[in-house]
């Protein structure tokens, strides 16, 4: 256990390395930064390497056999009734445990949060029980999303633009890490009682349509409440002198953050319990690992939230504040492609996609291919992002083509492709995008003068569509190397076939 820890670790050490020293090099070379700051920051990523080791592990023990199990389970029973209720309990429950939903929801101040919670939760639940009856009745992803995206389309319509920005960003920041292990897991189960040749294909695909529901939940809102200023307050720095006050401003955070967590994963561990009574699915020896799973999660998420909140957020708001004020604007583009493309590593949930990528698909579509994939995907959703910080055009001056050549794409690309790809996107905007790239982009907008409810905010929604690009366009890649593949090995066939027959005309002359 203790070398599977030191693994964890490692690994996320060479995700956050990248980031930390563009941090570092910035604050040379164009926002100075108070030592108290730095200390701060690099005391807040040394908690986020340790904290994504041990969520990392935390996951792959706990939240994945959960998950599996529950989806094999559904599989088993062959009631669509029980699908559909289990799906919408699950999906409303886990929502409602999202750290991130809270973030959401002091983001809207036209809209009460238990409204907004309670609206994005069941919207989550809806469309998780959609995507489980998907699985089940063999659905085309492709033809569905288009049908819904369609009407978020429609909708929109009817909604004011100020809250635009915020219904798309809801749809990354309620996947967050705390329910995509889970659902990502609960779809492999299910896919794999079936069995048959598209099972795989089907794995993929709940989050992508669960990240829809707050989407949908947030536009009907807006057709109902007035849209007022942003209440969204950044994180200050912290007055720190010596490490006594670093190690005090991190040690009053972590209660909080702690109960946070806390409250999140109880609903999560209550289901497992009522699983395990139902089922007797899991022996003792599984019981106890599954339950040190979930310490393991609760401590790395602890010290991931309150490093990336307390030591990574106000820093992101101070660069983005101080490279807009001084002149240098117009670089906000080119270092917030640099910072998106090697951010996205950090992100504890889209390592577990990786590896559940790789496996499904059996070591085809490598992790270090996902990684590349994505951290290009995320790096041109944030210069687009600073762009529209820069010149005040509206959001879906991008997300309409965006996401019309993502919906495209998906009647070209193989079918597994797709759920990866509209997977990958819900599963990109987390929490290191919310407390970091968010902070960056208003702080930049506030020192520009701009909107933050029509300009800064949309930074997550970019993030998340982007990689349904980049993953699908590497799906066409896959497609041409393993028709390129096909036709040598054909070759190569004819040929020996003409070999033989030359060879039998030889010893009949």
């Amino acid at each position: 256990m203790n070398q599977k820890i030191k693994e964890k670790t490692q690994e996320a050490f060479a995700a956050v390395l990248p980031i930390t020293i563009i941090v570092l090099v910035l604050s040379v070379l164009l926002v100075p930064m108070e030592l108290g700051t730095l200390v701060m920051f690099l005391a807040g990523a040394v908690m986020l390497v340790v904290g994504m080791g041990f969520f990392q592990l935390g996951a792959e023990m706990a939240m994945t056999p959960l998950g599996e199990g529950i989806g094999v389970a559904i599989s088993k029973s062959g009631k669509t009734v029980i699908a559909v209720l289990v799906g919408f309990l699950m999906g409303t429950i886990i929502t409602l445990a999202e750290p991130d939903l809270q973030v959401l929801a002091n983001q809207v101040p036209s809209i009460p949060n238990e409204v907004l919670t309670w609206a994005v939760a069941v919207g989550v639940g809806i469309f998780f029980s959609l995507a489980i009856l998907r699985i089940l009745f063999h659905g085309n992803l492709s033809t569905l999303l288009i049908i819904l995206y369609a009407i978020l389309l429609v909708v929109s319509i009817f909604t004011p633009e100020d809250f635009l920005a915020v219904s798309f960003d809801a749809g990354g920041v309620t996947t967050g890490p705390i329910t995509v292990p889970f659902i990502m897991a609960m779809g492999v189960g299910m896919a794999s009682i079936r069995g048959d040749k598209g099972a795989s294909d089907d794995s993929f695909g709940l989050v992508a349509l669960s990240s829809i529901g707050p989407v949908l939940a947030v536009l009907i809102l807006g057709c109902f409440y007035q849209p007022t200023e942003a209440a969204y307050e950044a994180a200050g720095v912290a007055e720190v002198v010596t490490t006594r006050d670093v190690a005090r401003v991190f040690l009053t955070g972590i209660p909080h953050y702690a109960k946070e967590v806390l409250m999140s994963l109880l609903p999560i561990l209550g289901v497992f319990l009522i699983f395990q009574f139902v089922s007797r699915r899991y022996r003792r020896r599984q019981m106890k690992q599954i339950f040190v799973g979930f310490g393991y999660t609760y401590l790395g998420l602890v010290l991931f939230l309150c490093g990336v909140n307390v030591g990574f957020s106000p820093v992101g708001s101070l660069m983005g504040s101080e490279i807009a004020s001084k002149g240098w604007k117009w670089l906000l583009i080119p270092v917030g492609m640099l910072i998106g493309y090697y951010i996205v590593k950090a992100e504890p949930a889209i390592q577990i996609l990786n590896r559940q990528v790789e496996d499904v698909t059996d070591g085809v579509v490598s992790s270090s291919q996902m990684n590349r994939c994505m951290s290009v995907g995320v790096s041109v959703s944030v210069g687009l992002a600073m762009l529209r910080i820069l010149t005040g055009f509206p959001i879906y001056w991008i997300l309409i083509p965006g996401y019309g050549i993502a919906l495209l794409l998906s009647r070209t690309v193989p079918k597994i492709f797709v759920g990866i790809a509209f997977d990958s996107g819900g599963v990109a905007s987390g929490p290191m995008t919310s407390t970091f790239l968010l902070p960056l982009s208003i702080g930049a907008c506030e020192a520009l003068g701009g909107n933050l409810m029509t300009d800064a905010f949309g930074v997550v929604a970019l993030v998340a569509m982007t990689p349904l690009i980049a993953v699908q366009l590497m799906g066409l890649q896959y497609r041409w190397k393993m028709r390129k593949a096909e036709k040598a090995a054909l070759t190569a066939a004819v040929s020996l076939d003409d070999a033989d027959v030359i060879v039998e005309i030889e010893e009949d002359e």
